[in-house]
């Protein structure tokens, strides 16, 4: 068996679609969520919210997509792992569906909106786009967000060290954010960036339980007991008076219009 290369493997070919079945319950209670300002940014100038539809894709359990509801939106969570989509909490705005984002099943030009929280990089890039162009009204807009640890706060950084340690340096550690083909599809015009500040307040059982969460992180073995070990002398090291410590992340949002084409006969088209 070839040995997987994190420089350069693609991360769409390390099996996105079910990595993540026995992280779902770990998920839901440990994942962060995104900063109120990131969503507001994400949604300003595309209209009254309750007229919006958005498409969440690679929605997970749902973290962004009820964020995206609580402001009223009417959001298609599209989520190919059945243990995932199981586990989201329901909310009256949110639908759940099987699908992929090189498929997502979802009609031409039928959303306002579609975001990819924490997913983008585990998607086959080119099919990807051009399926968010097909399913995406004109002008309408595409948010890609990743919740980035801080590498300059000492909890987060020594946090990350342990992960790349017990992942033997996992693809997706170095290729988290990958925003590279936004910048050179033909499909997307317009691309602006914003960054925010998230701080996650996490006890001992939600440290570790963030931790397992991670889809490379071993689950058994002597590597799990070891990281577990570490987990627990970090948090030591870190925990505040109240017994918490705090993960820093810089969540950036980097979103884009849909450019439209012109025909031979001179009229524009998706």
């Amino acid at each position: 068996m070839s040995k997987i290369n994190p420089e350069t493997t693609p991360l769409h070919t390390l099996n996105p679609l079910n990595r993540f079945s026995d992280r779902a319950e770990d998920y839901v209670k440990y994942r962060p969520s995104y900063p109120a300002d990131a969503i507001d940014i994400i949604l300003e100038g595309l209209g009254e919210n309750s007229q919006l539809v958005a498409a969440d894709i690679g929605a997970g359990t749902g973290i962004a997509s009820r964020l995206l509801a609580e402001r009223g939106v009417n959001v298609i969570a599209i989520e190919p792992n059945a243990a995932m989509r199981e586990a989201a909490q329901a909310h009256p705005l949110i639908k759940f569906r099987d699908g992929t984002a090189e498929l997502t099943h979802l009609p031409d030009k039928s959303v306002d909106l579609v975001t990819c929280f924490q997913a983008f990089h585990w998607f086959n890039p080119e099919p990807t786009l051009l399926e968010f162009h097909r399913i995406l009204k004109p002008s309408a807009r595409l948010a890609v967000v990743w919740n980035n640890r801080d590498q300059e706060d000492a909890l987060t950084t020594e946090y990350s060290r342990l992960v790349r340690e017990a992942s033997n340096n996992h693809p997706a550690e170095s290729r988290m954010q990958s925003v590279e083909p936004l910048l050179v599809t033909p499909h997307f015009i317009n691309i602006h960036e914003y960054n925010f500040t998230y701080r996650q307040q996490l006890d001992l059982t939600g440290l570790i339980g963030r931790a397992m969460s991670v889809s490379y992180l071993p689950r058994e073995g002597l590597a799990y007991e070891q990281l577990i070990d570490n987990f627990q002398e970090l948090y030591q090291r870190f925990r505040d008076e109240s017994g918490f410590v705090y993960m820093v992340y810089r969540t950036s949002v980097h979103y884009t219009s849909v450019k439209e084409f012109q025909n031979k006969n001179g009229n524009h088209k998706k």
